[in-house]
């Protein structure tokens, strides 16, 4: 979750009315900016562009590095947060990155403002991620719900991947694969809050994802997996799916494939 919530959640817990208010503050704030109009100019442009084809959104566990991302070769991607880690050693290469969460965007924000790959960020870091053609801001709306329709807001659901499947949706793709997605983390620790990252990274595909002292938010796994679930629920009422081709890992909201049954299936 992003670390700009952190006030307005303690705030719930004495005044409803002022999340309220501070969620009606923050739109009116960012849909007067003129790079709000753009992006949601791109994102209608973008509503049902890939209707019935399939996607996979490429998660950042370690069993990323188990599967035959060659595959991937001819099927939309959705690569998610500091996937270009990856680019040194794999010819793989993202249809475009998903990336929403405060500190990822501070400290990739090099890479995000020089590729060519497109770009789905959170408007909360306009200006550290500089606006250019391949760059499209999402609205980080603050309520919990599967958006239908990004150019109207998003929910971050504790999770990049439900960001992610909310995008798929809105651009029209009904069959998802999720891959890498371990849904296990080996740091411990109360979820949410802000921690320090110590030595190699052992819960993502790389040990420089999270290390050398940065800082970087704890997963909630149990609202991740609610977030799942709504997207789960979502897809199933338009005749779609959503399906794990990770190798291993935790997460069992979704059915479970191969990449390779679900690549032929299409």
């Amino acid at each position: 979750m992003d670390t700009d919530h952190h006030l307005v959640r303690r705030r719930d817990a004495v005044n409803p009315y002022l999340r309220a208010a501070d969620l009606v503050a923050r739109r009116v704030l960012w849909d007067v900016r003129p790079e709000s109009w753009r992006s949601r100019r791109k994102l209608k442009k973008l509503r049902d562009c890939h209707r019935n084809e399939i996607a996979v959104i490429v998660c950042n566990g370690p069993s990323l590095l188990k599967t035959d991302l060659s595959l991937l070769d001819n099927t939309f991607s959705f690569g998610l947060n500091k996937i270009n880690l990856l680019f040194d050693s794999s010819d793989f290469r993202p249809s475009c990155i998903v990336a929403m969460q405060e500190l990822v965007l501070e400290q990739n924000a090099e890479f995000y403002n020089s590729t060519e790959i497109p770009l789905f960020v959170s408007h909360s870091r306009l200006g550290t991620i500089m606006p250019r053609d391949n760059t499209i801001f999402l609205y980080s709306s603050g309520v919990r719900a599967f958006s239908k329709d990004c150019s109207m807001a998003v929910d971050n659901g504790h999770t990049v991947t439900f960001v992610a499947l909310q995008l798929a949706f809105h651009m029209g793709f009904r069959r998802v694969a999720l891959i890498g997605a371990d849904h296990s983390f080996a740091t411990k620790g109360t979820p949410n809050k802000v921690d320090v990252a110590e030595g190699e990274d052992k819960s993502h595909f790389d040990p420089r994802y999270f290390s050398g002292g940065v800082n970087w938010v704890l997963p909630d796994l149990f609202q991740s997996e609610v977030s799942y679930e709504m997207a789960r629920q979502m897809f199933e009422a338009y005749d779609g799916e959503v399906v794990n081709c990770t190798v291993g890992g935790k997460l069992e909201v979704f059915p479970r494939r191969t990449l390779e049954a679900f690549l032929r299936a299409d």
